[in-house]
């Protein structure tokens, strides 16, 4: 069990069925602390691996049917922890990050500042993020509120962007 009280999944776990898997942020979900912070570098970090391999059209393909497969995945696995939304399960943070990488300005340091914002509103959960969270209790809630955490971040990115151009 974690500190929170919820049962903590293992390898054992993750490798029990592919939707665990990916739900799981292939084994990012996993981390003892802040496993939404260790999703979203695990996207951030697999987003710079495949980046160059893909056009921005592909890339948008991939994230819309990654999208709704993690609606998938997070069910199966939220049933099987007997918890929707459980902590371990990162696959809603991975694929909106990736969607505000791909619309990022250009440079580190604006994936540092898209990383801060996305985890801020990703944590603070501003509406209707938080509708989402808090009443709609399977795999595209789980997954809306994200969308809508990646939402503000690229809405704040385009207005400093604006401000330092």
């Amino acid at each position: 069990m974690s500190e929170s009280g919820q049962r903590r999944p293992d390898l054992r776990f993750l490798f029990a069925h592919p939707a665990h898997f990916f739900a799981c942020g292939c084994g990012s979900g996993l981390a003892g602390k802040a496993p939404g912070t260790f999703g979203t570098l695990f996207a951030w970090a697999s987003f710079i691996l495949f980046r160059p391999y893909f056009t921005d059209g592909q890339l948008l393909f991939l994230f819309a049917a990654a999208y709704l497969a993690g609606i998938w995945f997070i069910d199966v696995a939220g049933r099987a922890l007997g918890d929707p939304d459980h902590g371990s399960i990162v696959w809603d943070e991975i694929v909106p990050f990736w969607l505000v990488l791909l619309l990022t300005p250009g440079g580190w340091l604006w994936q540092l500042t898209a990383f801060a914002l996305f985890r801020f509103f990703d944590i603070t959960k501003p509406q209707p993020a938080r509708y989402f969270d808090e009443h709609v209790k399977n795999g595209f809630g789980v997954m809306a509120d994200d969308l809508i955490a990646a939402g503000y971040t690229l809405l704040l990115l385009a207005l400093l962007k604006i401000l330092v151009s």
